[in-house]
């Protein structure tokens, strides 16, 4: 069995289940790959890791049978980010916060090793958002799992976003932003804005505006295979566009167009993990919270 892993810095706490994970797979004989940073980390604190194979790039990255990503959802992302269109199956240990995408607590590490081990899980397809642009932008990794997101770049005036739906003009929204979700994305910062909760295997997208101007503007869901063309009119002249944790200044020459890609992320699961349990849980459902 061949591993990659990637993550970020983790509190002190998770020290005792990391190097409990590195003894498994040792134990195990598990081919283990991490990413440049990751290791980094782990030298950093003295977690001993036994691994040599370090990637520093998604092309890097080996042909493993699974990739895990260690720490909150962004982690979790971000390993998406690396994985692409190569569709290795992805699961996150969540040594972050939420965890709405990275389920498995740390107490587990020793289960989900032995259901890799054994093909005890589940695979969930989750589609993608891709980006289409008439300038070279993310450095060809534009693609997102949970939104992509236009926003202004200054503290004062709002941007102005016109927006066409399969060709058709939608809207031009005053706003301080606007968010194109996946249903995956739904319960990140399309929600924060007011968007809808869609459940991952809708076959939609919501277009949520951020403070829009107009109060009668609300977030609207789309089918997926609706295609999203964005024109920004900014006073700064330019404004800030990102694929879940990437983002960068862009001017308004360039052309946007939002479709579902071609590829999907495809998440591991186990058994008894389920997206309304973790609903429940995550957004306190069923407890009273007046007090």
């Amino acid at each position: 069995m061949k591993i990659a892993i990637h993550g970020r810095n983790f509190n002190e706490s998770a020290r005792p289940f990391i190097e409990n994970m590195f003894n498994e797979l040792s134990r195990r004989n598990v081919e283990v790959q991490l990413s440049k940073p990751f290791r980094a980390f782990l030298d950093q604190i003295g977690i001993p890791h036994y691994s040599e194979l370090v990637y520093d790039k998604p092309a890097e990255l080996f042909q493993a049978d699974e990739v895990i990503s260690m720490g909150g959802d962004g982690t979790l992302l971000e390993t998406v980010s690396h994985i692409g269109k190569r569709q290795i199956p992805v699961i996150g240990i969540n040594v972050g916060r939420l965890g709405f995408l990275a389920t498995v607590s740390p107490e587990r590490i020793s289960d989900l090793i032995n259901s890799l081990e054994n093909d005890q899980y589940r695979i969930d397809e989750r589609t993608l958002v891709t980006l289409e642009s008439n300038t070279d932008v993310f450095d060809g990794l534009n693609f997102g799992l949970n939104d992509f997101t236009i926003t202004k770049t200054d503290t004062s005036s709002m941007i102005t976003v016109h927006t066409y739906l399969n060709d058709e003009f939608l809207n031009s929204y005053w706003a301080d932003g606007l968010i194109v979700s996946t249903p995956t994305g739904s319960t990140g910062y399309s929600l924060s804005c007011g968007g809808p909760v869609l459940v991952p295997h809708s076959q939609n997208f919501i277009i949520t505006p951020i403070s829009p101007h107009n109060l009668n503007v609300r977030p609207l869901v789309v089918e997926d295979t609706a295609v999203i063309k964005l024109e920004v009119k900014s006073r700064s002249n330019n404004f800030l566009i990102s694929l879940d944790a990437r983002s960068l200044i862009v001017d308004e020459n360039t052309q946007l167009t939002i479709r579902k890609a071609d590829f999907t992320a495809r998440l591991i699961k186990m058994f008894d993990d389920s997206f309304l349990n973790t609903l429940r849980s995550k957004l306190s459902w069923g407890l009273d919270m007046r007090n």
